[in-house]
């Protein structure tokens, strides 16, 4: 599942996943968590050399969480669900992404994981570089304005206040480097069925990619 900033896909794929009683993977947090990482640790994220050195120090796995039942990214031993949202660490991942080295890295763990089928997993690439042959292959989009509104809630909800212009701009930036950047740009695979989510209540963006899934299973 693959789709832009903010419309919905890792929820969605979450969802999706406890309905099918599949593994769920969410891509996204672990360029997150190495994002997370090089901040915390004044890398310089314009250096691809220092990034790439700092790599063999990142170590991700998704563990459970005591305290909601869910399974969330582990980074170094730590879960690190909540500091990876933060409007700073949204703000730089999608310049990361872009680095080979970080793609490279990330991309081989998340296929190791997906040898065993029976999964859900989105990101950016997914449909185009990690699982071409991939069952199923959904394209998640929704106006940027619907998207800003979504993640500004979504932020108030975890106690973080921010102004919807900036959450707005940020996801509009976002866009633009994640569909120009020269690695694993974000696209719509040619057999990716695209799902608008701008005017669907979650409830029934779920129903619409359930059964796709059903159908595809069948």
């Amino acid at each position: 599942m693959d789709g832009h900033a903010g419309c919905g896909k890792s929820s969605t794929a979450k969802a999706l996943a406890n309905k099918l009683d599949y593994i769920y993977i969410d891509t996204g947090a672990m360029y997150r968590a190495v994002t997370l990482y090089l901040l915390q640790h004044n890398i310089p994220i314009d250096n691809q050399q220092e990034v790439e050195k700092e790599l063999s120090n990142v170590h991700l796995s998704f563990a459970h969480n005591p305290s909601n039942g869910r399974k969330e990214i582990e980074l170094n031993g730590m879960i690190v669900e909540e500091q990876i949202r933060t409007l700073n660490v949204s703000s730089k991942v999608s310049k990361v992404s872009s680095i080979p080295a970080v793609r490279h890295f990330l991309v081989e763990q998340q296929q190791a994981m997906g040898k065993q089928k029976g999964i859900v997993m989105d990101g950016r690439d997914i449909g185009t570089v990690v699982f071409p042959d991939a069952e199923l292959k959904i394209f998640m989009t929704a106006s940027a304005e619907v998207r800003a509104k979504r993640r500004q809630l979504e932020m108030e909800e975890k106690g973080q206040k921010v102004a919807f212009e900036d959450v707005l701009n940020d996801l509009v930036s976002r866009d633009k480097e994640d569909s120009s950047r020269a690695e694993s740009p974000l696209k719509k695979a040619d057999d990716a069925i695209e799902v608008d989510t701008s005017n669907c209540t979650f409830e029934e963006q779920l129903d619409k990619v359930y059964q796709l899934a059903i159908d595809a299973i069948q």
